[in-house]
């Protein structure tokens, strides 16, 4: 889109993960997903659009040439006595003509109807650089789901690789006399579960591919940029962030472009109510003869003045400003709407996180401790002091716990990616180096992007990434 797609509305946050395949994957999505690419084609189309609403408030100046060669047939007509007696003739003309028309914006109506096609540029802009933001985020997240679905499928090998020696032990325990069937049995469902799992990994991690080609925009394969672990999870969020830094979010922003869009329109409603004035000039000049274009004996000129004033039109331009005046309403309600689920997802993002760290801690406990369970359950089974039944519910336990504290590391990681998406961009302590973003412009006097000034926190300083 120009120097639209140029310019970054925030930081490379998804650095702070610390993971080259994450950062190589999020600038490939950015460079070839076709979503964003669409963003992109309707940045230009509304860049167009506002150039044309832009049109009407300068004059229209045409330039026109014509030339015309006619023929008249008078056979069978009455000719007085010694005409020619020549049946037919032939005529041609040749003009050249510059006209001008301007309509005298006096209500500024088509002022009102440029503003408001500008705004929707912006709009479209801020709706770009929140796909981008957004495409960022789910990238990151496919990644870490993608991490995730790795390490599970190295869990369930492991644990197939396991209860398959425990299957084993328990054959030659029963050869040996000292075990039962039903000893075997329990292992073989359990060694046949642990494959099915196993399988159900691998479907899942298939899943988690095919997801990160769609975002990467490249079929069938791109997996060279998939994490094989998942990330270590960044330092705590800064206490004390400023609430205004919920306004660099780019659909808030954009939001605010969508009711000056309709206050615009609602003006230009009213103004259709008052008379429209436009001037019409012309002049130019018009001969038999080619050559004579040029002569000033030939020239003609126009003057036309005009004004139109409705007077009765069944309703319509009432009707107008009433459909412009709930549009209004419709944007700010919209717009308030986004500002209260901005919040909204910023405190629920927080509250999750401290949720998940207690949960995370817990559950890593429990990894510790069942794992220590399985390895004494499987030394007093050697030594005949406990039944196999122990020793099923400490593996099933020890897989379990192993398999949760994955999901809740990936689930504190997407909840980070969604609290940097709620608040529009990435975070960093002050001293921190903050990367630099760049202005968004649109060429042709079209539409400026402005920065979101953010001021720092006094209880904390902070700087954020613009």
């Amino acid at each position: 889109a120009g120097a639209v797609s140029e310019g970054e509305l925030c930081a490379e946050w998804w650095t702070d993960f610390g993971d080259t395949e994450i950062d190589t994957a999020v600038l490939i999505a950015l460079e070839y997903n076709h979503d964003l690419q669409t963003a992109a084609a309707r940045v230009k189309r509304a860049a167009a659009e506002a150039r044309i609403a832009g049109a009407d408030l300068k004059p229209t100046v045409t330039l026109n040439l014509n030339a015309s060669r006619q023929r008249f047939d008078f056979e069978g007509s009455p000719i007085p006595a010694g005409a020619r007696q020549d049946y037919n003739t032939t005529v041609q003309s040749y003009g050249v003509a510059l006209e001008t028309s301007w309509e005298l914006d006096l209500w500024e109506r088509n002022l009102s109807i440029a503003r408001a096609a500008l705004a929707d540029l912006q709009a479209t802009e801020f709706e770009y650089h929140g796909a981008r933001l957004s495409l960022a985020g789910q990238t990151v997240k496919a990644c870490f789901a993608a991490a995730e679905a790795k390490e599970q499928v190295a869990l369930a090998e492991r644990t197939v690789e396991s209860f398959l020696r425990s299957a084993d032990r328990t054959r030659s325990k029963y050869g040996s006399g000292l075990g039962s069937a039903l000893e075997i049995r329990l292992a073989l469902s359990n060694l046949a579960d642990a494959r099915a799992n196993l399988a159900l990994r691998e479907r899942r991690l298939d899943a988690c591919l095919r997801q990160m080609e769609l975002l990467l925009g490249s079929f069938p394969d791109w997996r060279e940029a998939v994490p094989e672990a998942l990330p270590v999870l960044p330092p705590p969020v800064p206490a004390g962030l400023p609430a205004d830094l919920v306004a660099r979010r780019p659909d808030l922003a954009a939001a605010e472009r969508h009711v000056a869009a309709s206050l615009s329109r609602v003006e230009a409603a009213r103004a259709s109510l008052y008379p429209r004035i436009s001037l019409t000039a012309g002049g130019g000049t018009a001969s038999g003869e080619l050559s004579d274009l040029l002569d000033w004996d030939f020239t003609f000129w126009s003057l036309i003045a005009n004004l139109a004033q409705p007077i009765f039109d069944g309703g319509r331009l009432r009707a107008g400003v009433d459909r412009a005046d709930a549009v209004k309403d419709e944007a700010l309600a919209a717009w308030g709407s986004a500002v209260l689920n901005a919040f909204a997802e910023v405190e629920s993002s927080l509250a999750s996180e401290r949720l998940l760290v207690a949960r995370e801690g817990q559950l890593a406990r429990a990894a510790e401790h069942a794992s220590a369970a399985e390895t004494i359950a499987l030394d007093r089974y050697r030594s005949g002091l406990v039944d196999y039944i122990a020793v099923l519910e400490s593996q099933r336990a020890a897989l379990s716990t192993r398999s949760r504290l994955l999901s809740v590391r990936r689930e504190l990681l997407d909840n980070r990616v969604d609290l940097v998406l709620a608040l529009g961009g990435g975070f960093v302590a002050e001293g921190e180096d903050v990367a630099e973003g760049e202005d968004v412009a649109e060429g042709e006097d079209v539409a400026k992007g402005e920065d979101v000034a953010v001021e720092d926190n006094e209880e904390k300083k902070v700087k954020i990434a613009p």
